[in-house]
């Protein structure tokens, strides 16, 4: 595996870690990686709701920022949060921030949906 150009731990700047995660879609992309570990970009993109040159500039944010780290293998990369180089450069910023995005992450349209439904049966109830 190759990997791509990316900060040095020593030279990873919070402000480009807090301006690369100011992003709705780069912070789901996160929260994903934090899920899984490991993910192929194809498969970090989906249900993005962006088009795939859309993901790849924020991918390329995110790894530029030092905040993941992007291995090609063949034609597929894959990316991995820089769980360590993040905590040893400003502990527990990440895991303040992935606790804050789910705690305050919007509902999906699915579970709009499921919540609106339940809503609508019980007043219906109600009545």
């Amino acid at each position: 595996m190759r990997l791509l150009p990316q900060p040095a731990t020593e030279n990873i700047q919070l402000t480009e870690v807090l301006r690369a995660l100011s992003d709705p879609v780069r912070l789901e992309i996160v929260a994903r990686l934090a899920a899984a570990g490991q993910m192929n970009c194809t498969v970090a993109g989906d249900a993005l709701g962006v088009h795939k040159s859309t993901a790849s500039h924020h991918y390329r944010i995110l790894r530029e920022a030092g905040v993941v780290r992007t291995e090609q293998d063949g034609r597929l990369k894959y990316m991995s949060l820089r769980h360590e180089d993040l905590e040893s450069r400003f502990p527990g910023l990440l895991p303040a921030i992935l606790t804050a995005t789910t705690l305050h992450r919007a509902p999906t349209t699915s579970e709009s949906t499921v919540s609106a439904t339940a809503s609508a049966r019980a007043s219906a109830g109600s009545r």
